[in-house]
Protein backbone atom coordinates (compact mmCIF):
# COMPACT_ATOMS: atom_id res chain seq x y z
CA UNK A 1 0.00 0.00 0.00
CA UNK A 2 1.85 3.33 -0.93
CA UNK A 3 0.07 6.83 -0.37
CA UNK A 4 -1.44 8.10 -3.77
CA UNK A 5 0.57 10.81 -5.73
CA UNK A 6 -1.46 14.35 -7.07
CA UNK A 7 -1.36 12.16 -10.56
CA UNK A 8 -3.19 9.03 -9.57
CA UNK A 9 -5.73 11.24 -7.45
CA UNK A 10 -6.43 13.63 -10.34
CA UNK A 11 -6.81 10.37 -12.41
CA UNK A 12 -9.30 9.24 -10.03
CA UNK A 13 -11.21 12.20 -9.44
CA UNK A 14 -11.28 12.58 -13.70
CA UNK A 15 -12.70 8.37 -13.60
CA UNK A 16 -15.31 9.51 -10.88
CA UNK A 17 -16.65 12.60 -12.84
CA UNK A 18 -15.77 15.04 -10.15
CA UNK A 19 -12.58 16.47 -11.84
CA UNK A 20 -10.00 18.66 -9.68
CA UNK A 21 -7.41 20.77 -10.77
CA UNK A 22 -3.33 19.90 -9.86
CA UNK A 23 -3.51 21.74 -6.97
CA UNK A 24 -6.36 20.48 -5.03
CA UNK A 25 -5.27 17.07 -5.92
CA UNK A 26 -2.10 17.95 -4.37
CA UNK A 27 -3.59 19.33 -1.28
CA UNK A 28 -5.73 15.40 -1.07
CA UNK A 29 -2.66 13.93 -1.80
CA UNK A 30 -0.95 15.72 1.27
CA UNK A 31 -3.60 15.42 3.49
CA UNK A 32 -4.66 11.52 3.57
CA UNK A 33 -0.51 10.52 3.26
CA UNK A 34 -0.56 10.36 6.43
CA UNK A 35 -2.93 8.00 6.73
CA UNK A 36 -1.57 5.61 4.40
CA UNK A 37 2.10 6.02 6.60
CA UNK A 38 0.31 4.76 9.64
CA UNK A 39 -1.19 1.72 7.95
CA UNK A 40 1.56 0.71 6.19
CA UNK A 41 2.89 -1.80 9.44
CA UNK A 42 -0.39 -3.88 8.83
CA UNK A 43 -1.28 -3.40 5.08
CA UNK A 44 -2.34 -6.99 3.88
CA UNK A 45 -2.75 -8.51 7.59
CA UNK A 46 -5.98 -8.22 7.87
CA UNK A 47 -8.35 -11.80 7.57
CA UNK A 48 -10.83 -11.40 4.84
CA UNK A 49 -13.50 -11.88 7.10
CA UNK A 50 -12.86 -8.31 8.19
CA UNK A 51 -13.04 -7.15 4.76
CA UNK A 52 -15.55 -4.00 4.62
CA UNK A 53 -16.72 -4.90 1.04
CA UNK A 54 -18.27 -7.94 2.24
CA UNK A 55 -20.41 -6.13 4.79
CA UNK A 56 -23.36 -5.62 2.56
CA UNK A 57 -23.47 -9.15 1.97
CA UNK A 58 -23.39 -10.54 5.26
CA UNK A 59 -26.11 -8.23 6.38
CA UNK A 60 -28.21 -9.22 3.54
CA UNK A 61 -27.47 -12.97 4.30
CA UNK A 62 -30.55 -14.48 5.64
CA UNK A 63 -30.24 -17.40 8.67
CA UNK A 64 -31.54 -20.85 8.15
CA UNK A 65 -32.29 -23.03 11.13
Amino acid sequence: MTKPTAKEIKAMTEITGLPVDAEVAARIAHSIGPAYEGFASVAGTLPFDLEPANFRLVQAAKVSK
